[in-house]
């Protein structure tokens, strides 16, 4: 995997840019907001795999920055630990109340907190809330959001995969592989963001494999954008020669090579107004074949 994504929440340069030095010296990749505004816009743009929130923020406080990160349906996986010069019994339930995964109060021990968010990121891991690569819920949670919408009316999921992602990763190798799926988890939000709703979920649901639940009217907007916009920002991943010749060269098992197509984005849609689903098998079953349609209609 990459380097895990660490937000700093604090309103104190001094403490923020002392973690941001610590942890980015751990090998983290850290951002710093000094408002919760401001990381509820950062949290928005680029999802991190962990929040260290600190309560007492000029704007709004972290209570609500917690609030928020919780009932919206993009970042509600996200872990966050509280950090606070507060150290009262109640402010403490009233984060973990909210949600907060840990707790951990000012002047605090820079080893602890380390180990606090080391241990909050394994198990996030660990429980396949979120892959590591993209930071996107996976596993169990993408699976509770389709039993959820298998009850309801009105939705669409998009199951969308990248075509020629081994080949790249092939010539290109596994570093710059995890460079376009987080690219692509990136890409996918910003789309989202522009013509979804605020309501929407996007799953990463292994290897180049994501999925976006979005309602019916908006699904072909977003599948048409997603995918004018990936053919066109996916060439940047691409070296000059490469480029200017259209195509890779990729080695195949007999020792040759072999003109591979450059990635473009696949997706198939899936809609209850299409298909009667008697269990959340027959949702991947079908948006999967629905996407390999699309490769078939040539992308």
């Amino acid at each position: 995997m990459g380097k895990a994504r660490l937000l700093v929440v604090e309103d104190d340069v001094d403490i923020g840019n002392m973690l941001k030095i610590y942890f980015s010296g751990m090998d983290f990749d850290v951002d710093v907001a000094v408002r919760g505004s401001d990381a509820l816009e950062k949290t928005k743009q680029v999802l991190p795999h962990l929040i260290v929130l600190d309560i007492m923020l000029p704007d709004i406080d972290g209570y609500e920055v917690c609030r928020n990160l919780r009932t919206s349906m993009r970042t509600s996986h996200i872990p966050v630990i509280f950090l606070t010069q507060k150290d009262e019994r109640s402010d403490k339930l009233q984060g973990l109340e909210l949600g907060a995964d840990d707790y951990i109060t000012k002047p605090f021990d820079i080893e602890e907190l380390k180990l606090r968010v080391q241990g909050a990121i394994r198990r996030s891991e660990r429980e396949s809330l979120t892959d590591p690569r993209s930071g996107l819920p996976a596993g169990r949670l993408i699976e509770e959001q389709l039993r959820r919408i298998i009850r309801e009316k009105g939705w669409a999921l998009l199951d969308a995969g990248i075509s020629h992602f081994d080949s790249f990763k092939n010539v290109y190798g596994f570093v710059a592989g995890d460079d376009v799926l987080r690219f692509s988890a990136m890409l996918i939000g910003e789309v989202v963001d522009e013509l979804g709703n605020t309501s929407d979920f996007i799953g990463h649901a292994g290897g180049d494999n994501f999925i976006i639940i979005t309602t019916e009217e908006k699904a072909e907007a977003i599948k048409t954008r997603l995918k004018e916009r990936f053919d066109q920002e996916v060439q940047t991943h691409y070296n000059f020669i490469d480029r200017q010749q259209g195509f890779i060269q990729s080695p195949s098992p007999d020792g040759t090579t072999v003109k591979v197509s450059f990635m473009n984005m696949l997706i198939g849609v899936v809609s209850p107004s299409q298909y009667s689903f008697a269990d959340i098998r027959e949702i991947t079953e079908l948006s999967a074949e629905a996407r390999r349609q699309d490769t078939a209609a040539g992308g």
